[in-house]
């Protein structure tokens, strides 16, 4: 079975490759993801994800991520992402994936303010 980390690593290739099916391919099917300061899910399940990054992310001609630091303790992978590409200016995420039977299970996803 796959790291942690490699899970994780593969889903920001195809990210940046932005390739739709290799990057789901990471995630388990009931996933679930967060964005702080909010305590309800904003995406439940691969669907609901794959309609969100087809529509609003992997559209965009000069998407990219580059990971600044990265931390694994066990199944959990915390991410210092730079994202290019979505806003006129990169901006900075902090991003927690939680990983269970070698898929993303859920994500906690951290905006600079």
């Amino acid at each position: 079975m796959p790291t942690p980390e490699a899970i994780v690593e593969r889903q920001l290739a195809a990210f940046n490759a932005r390739d739709l099916r290799a990057f789901l391919a990471e995630y388990s099917d009931d996933v679930l993801v967060y964005r702080p300061p909010g305590t309800e899910p904003v995406f439940v399940g691969k669907d609901a994800l794959g309609r969100f990054y087809a529509t609003e992310r992997f559209n965009r001609p000069n998407l990219h991520a580059s990971i600044v630091n990265r931390i694994v303790v066990g199944d959990t992978v915390i991410d210092h992402e730079r994202i290019f590409g979505v806003k006129d200016q990169p901006f900075e995420l902090a991003v927690v994936y939680g990983i269970a039977a070698g898929r993303i299970k859920w994500i906690w996803s951290y905006a600079a303010q």
